[in-house]
């Protein structure tokens, strides 16, 4: 009877342990996206340096609908989902133009 109650405990704890691994590496990647998204807002915050010196407006409506093409454009050629990835990349530009506009 241990031996059968062995075998179910490990094929519930080989998914468990695998399902475990996989959160880990869910957890990584958010720290990464983290990352990045603060690497993209000071880039941003410089953008509005160079904009300022060039004496162009901080908002550039041709520019973002040019970043959220090309955001959709490599979202299809992954095959994910269009309308979800647009709606981020547009909280994205978002963010990056607040930042502009709350360090100007």
């Amino acid at each position: 009877m241990i031996a059968v109650a062995d075998r179910i405990d490990d094929r519930v704890g080989e998914p468990l342990a695998e399902l475990a691994d996989c959160r880990s590496q869910i957890e990584e990647i958010d720290l990464k996206l983290i990352t990045l998204l603060a690497e993209r807002l000071a880039l941003g915050q410089r953008t509005r340096v160079l904009k300022q010196a060039a004496g162009l407006p901080i908002l550039d409506p041709q520019r973002e609908a040019q970043v959220i093409r090309r955001a959709v454009s490599a979202a299809r050629d992954r095959g994910l989902p269009i309308e979800p990835v647009r709606q981020i990349f547009w909280h994205i530009v978002g963010l990056s133009r607040r930042a502009q506009e709350e360090t100007a």
